[in-house]
């Protein structure tokens, strides 16, 4: 399984950006995803995470309210968009698939993991 992250850049405080993670194998439309960032010097974390349905989504404190993941299982992808963005959401976003099919926080729940994409937000 590949996936494939994009869509991180500059964006200037305020501004938004639409993350987009693309797998390569058509099964991890049976899995959970998730999105995860890490910021330099600090832990990654996670971010938002939809069920393998897109019944079930779950968000970081940090982001509710101004962030939307979904995902489209026909083409294999998932989205996040962030809106309002702030100097403190600058980090290496990273797209994981987990092993099960519920919606998870965890990072020890997700066994694929993207090269991450970088987002940074200048104030």
């Amino acid at each position: 399984v590949q996936l494939q992250a994009s869509g991180g850049g500059l964006v200037q405080a305020g501004g938004s950006l639409r993350l987009s993670c693309t797998c390569s194998r058509r099964t991890c439309s049976n899995n959970a995803m998730g999105w995860f960032r890490q910021a330099p010097g600090l832990e990654r974390e996670f971010v938002a995470a939809i069920s393998w349905r897109g019944q079930n989504t779950y968000y970081a404190d940090s982001v509710k309210g101004r962030s939307t993941i979904a995902r489209d299982n026909a083409k294999g992808t998932v989205t996040l968009q962030m809106n309002s963005l702030k100097p403190e959401d600058t980090a290496v976003y990273y797209c994981a698939a987990a092993r099960g099919s519920f919606a998870s926080s965890q990072q020890r729940d997700y066994n694929y993991w993207g090269q991450g994409t970088q987002v940074t937000v200048s104030s």
